[in-house]
């Protein structure tokens, strides 16, 4: 595809393995080499606490548990962020209507639109 995400790390947050292979793939296919998974908040927490990241997709609905401390953590480290959902929206928090929103499923061109916003909106390096 491109090198859009070259040398960028990228924070996938999703509980559905199909789901979260089929992003790593897009991702790949865009140059992005470093690409870390968590599939519960306890997992991307942990993460965030030691990594830096570039960028952010995070699925609202984590078995049964909301994403939402997830989002918290990543706006407090100025981290871009989308959501990703099936359902029509990203949940009843207000305060994060300004968010991107993937709604599943959706195509690869879709998320790569979506990264190019997060990408274009990010300020040269993440906030560690």
């Amino acid at each position: 595809m491109s090198g859009l995400l070259t040398g960028r790390r990228i924070l996938v947050v999703e509980d559905e393995m199909l789901v979260l292979m089929n992003i790593e793939m897009a991702l790949e296919d865009l140059g992005c080499t470093a690409i870390s998974a968590a599939g519960n908040v306890a997992e991307a927490l942990s993460l965030l606490a030691e990594q830096s990241f570039d960028a952010a997709i995070i699925d609202v609905n984590l078995g049964g548990d909301k994403s939402y401390p997830v989002a918290d953590k990543l706006m407090e480290r100025g981290i871009p962020f989308a959501f990703s959902t099936g359902n029509g929206d990203h949940g009843d928090r207000s305060d994060l209507d300004d968010r991107l929103v993937l709604k599943k499923p959706y195509l690869a061109a879709e998320l790569v639109a979506v990264l190019n916003q997060l990408i274009a909106d990010e300020p040269s390096t993440a906030v560690a």
